[in-house]
């Protein structure tokens, strides 16, 4: 009677906007749109905003940009400043 459930903490999973894999959200890049409707990076994964997430990977940052990944995760269009700063900071 004395048996105590043990608490297994749950690791929080993201699918990539890339490649599609799930992984651990705290390695993988957040992006976000604020409801200013710009776009930043978010390192805290604490921003107010809508989120899409990526691997640390250029491969995966391009086929997001191919497949418009992040265009759709975040709903609306994405001006090509904000690539060129992504693949700066990958």
């Amino acid at each position: 009677m004395g048996d105590k459930m043990s608490t297994v903490k749950k690791v929080p999973m993201r699918q990539c906007i890339g490649c599609g894999e799930m992984k651990n959200k705290r390695e993988m890049i957040r992006v976000i749109k604020t409801p200013e409707d710009t776009i930043e990076l978010d390192s805290t994964g604490r921003k107010n905003g809508r989120g899409a997430y990526m691997c640390y990977s250029k491969d995966c940052l391009q086929a997001a940009i191919k497949n418009k990944g992040l265009e759709r995760s975040l709903k609306m269009k994405i001006p090509s400043e904000v690539y060129d700063k992504l693949l700066k900071g990958v």
